[in-house]
């Protein structure tokens, strides 16, 4: 593998980068400014993004191969984020998101990221695709997307009325419609016409049907690059102590740092070049994400479309990424007006179809077959995401999967064993904790209460307080008077 800067030297190099570059740009440009309009924020938000990805994040260190912008799986959270705490704010809490990352990074918490339960992670993605196409629904039609998940799916009904009877929502949902198909058509087309990317494609087409047929729809709105940039003002930083915003700011962090490091996982099993370095590609994000916030701008992270169009088009160094960059803010600033005649619901189609993709349907039933307590964890998740909020679905599933570890690895085993002369003795092995407290207790109580009885516990390996108390209070109480107390041995327990 090359670095960037020898790529300047090797002509052939070059030349493959500078091709990939074109691809990814043509990839990152519509979903740039789909992710921002569906954020509730103005596209050129997504777009200075997009060009910090690739000009800040695409010279650092971590991984050579990934590609940074704003992604579909923190639009629901910004989309939050803005409703509840203003445009303004967003600024401030993607720069504390930053800051926290590359915290984290320089503290090498970078690995830790990848010990996050698969479940949580693929929960989190669900419930994430799942309020974005129902969203998107919504816009598609050109109306007003409810405030919550549950009403966005309570609603269909009625949006569906109003696409039936109505001339102007029935327009514009058909070219969201026809996106679709085209984004799901095109993987069946010939590989001569599949080197123009699927998401330019759709966007492209319906750009023009709509443009040829004079149809009324509504269109991206573009106040300029320079105009977008709005710097957090002081209050706004002054406003980061508030809890409410602490936990926006620490579910961005987590989301966005989980998606890119998986992000890096994946990608690296794409090529033979270097390995992604965990804690460097944090610290990348992170200052990605400092400059994103110091701008105003959309957060980012490490977006798998975008990174998988870099491989198999052919990069075989950073210049790629940093290129499409460079390719983004040419165009915004030379071609503003091509991007105002995009129709949202064309936009809204490729959101629904990135959405739909985030929803790992066909590993749900070989989940389910060999480890049927992830597959609740992902379902009570994704379910958690759609009814609450992102954040408050994402700490329900990182607790149910601490718990069902903590279950799992709490396994005990109760043996009794009648001697001679009337004397039982039950040995306990494994873990005793409070988790399995329960069948402990079960098994002791059941024992004759007028017989010598002796506890063994040297053979246990952890021993929390909550069970210990609970076996010296059963073996104080147990036996009836006259009886010999029960006996404890706590010889090389563990603790």
């Amino acid at each position: 593998m090359f670095s960037a800067f020898s790529a300047l030297r090797n002509p052939a190099v070059l030349r493959q980068d500078v091709l990939a570059s074109l691809v990814v740009f043509l990839v990152a440009l519509p979903l740039c400014v789909g992710v921002a309009v569906a954020s509730g924020v103005p596209a050129e938000l997504g777009l200075i993004t997009g060009i910090v990805g690739g000009l800040v994040v695409g010279f650092m260190p971590g991984s050579a191969m990934q590609v940074s912008g704003p992604a579909a799986g923190l639009t629901v959270l910004v989309y939050e984020a803005v409703r509840e705490f203003g445009l303004g704010m967003l600024g401030a809490i993607v720069l504390a998101t930053g800051a926290l990352q590359i915290l984290l990074g320089l503290l090498r918490f970078g690995r830790w990221f990848r010990a996050i339960s698969v479940a949580v992670v693929q929960g989190m993605l669900a419930g994430i695709g799942l309020v974005l196409v129902f969203g998107q629904l919504y816009t598609m039609a050109e109306a007003k997307q409810p405030r919550s998940g549950l009403d966005k799916i309570v609603g269909i009904p009625e949006l569906a009325a109003d696409i039936a009877t109505t001339r102007t929502a029935l327009t514009a949902f058909a070219v969201g419609l026809g996106t679709i198909v085209v984004l799901v058509a095109w993987k069946r087309l010939p590989a001569k016409v599949r080197l123009v990317p699927a998401p330019l494609a759709a966007v492209a087409l319906a750009t023009a049907v709509t443009a040829v047929g004079g149809l009324d729809v509504a269109h991206v709105k573009v106040q300029g690059l320079f105009d977008a940039i709005q710097p957090p003002a002081m209050n706004d930083l002054t406003s980061l102590g508030g809890v409410a915003i602490l936990g926006t700011v620490l579910a961005f962090t987590l989301i966005a740092s989980a998606e890119s490091l998986f992000s890096a996982a994946a990608v690296d099993r794409m090529h033979d070049g270097p390995r992604t370095h965990y804690d460097k590609e944090l610290v990348a994000q992170g200052v990605g994400n400092t400059v994103c916030g110091a701008l105003g701008a959309l957060p980012m992270t490490a977006v798998i479309v975008r990174s998988s169009a870099n491989v198999q088009a052919g990069a075989r160094t950073e210049l790629s990424r940093i290129l499409h960059g460079l390719w983004i803010l040419l165009f915004t600033v030379l071609l503003p007006a091509a991007i105002g005649i995009i129709p949202l619901a064309a936009l809204a189609g490729v959101l629904v179809h990135a959405g739909c993709k985030l929803i790992p349907a066909k590993e749900i039933v070989p989940l389910w077959r060999e480890h049927r307590g992830e597959a609740v964890i992902l379902a009570i998740t994704a379910v958690a995401i759609v009814t609450t909020s992102m954040f408050e679905g994402v700490v329900l599933g990182l607790v149910l999967a601490v718990v069902k570890s903590a279950w799992e690895t709490s396994h005990v085993h109760v043996d009794t064993r009648e001697l001679t002369g009337g004397r039982t003795v039950v040995t306990l092995t494994g873990n005793a904790t409070f988790l399995r407290l329960p069948r402990i207790l079960d098994a002791l109580e059941a024992l004759p209460k007028d017989r010598p009885i002796e506890l063994d516990l040297s053979s246990v390996r952890h021993l929390d307080h909550a069970c210990r108390a609970a076996l010296e209070n059963w073996a104080a109480r147990h036996n009836d008077a006259g009886t010999e107390p029960v006996r404890m041995s706590l010889e090389h327990v563990g603790s």
